[in-house]
């Protein structure tokens, strides 16, 4: 089975779902090598790569959700 080709205008629709997915892995204990082989991983990786000046490299969106996760904001 050969993974879909989503254009750049379907993968900026997915972006909140993929960061979504990202955080889930982080939450259920996944290591960095297993998260790297994800789908999610690698249409945020495209998604850097096309347009870095709108969205994040997937390595710096996970280290903003560790420290989500590690430290959330108490109001």
């Amino acid at each position: 089975m050969t993974a879909a080709k989503l254009n750049i205008d379907e993968l900026e629709a997915g972006y909140p779902l993929f960061c979504k997915a990202l955080r889930l892995l982080i939450l259920k204990g996944n290591s960095l090598k297993e998260i790297e082989r994800t789908v999610c991983w690698g249409h945020l990786e495209t998604l850097n790569r096309c347009l870095p000046g709108r969205y994040k490299a997937p390595t710096y969106l996970m280290a903003l959700i560790k420290r989500d996760i590690d430290k959330p904001n108490h109001y």
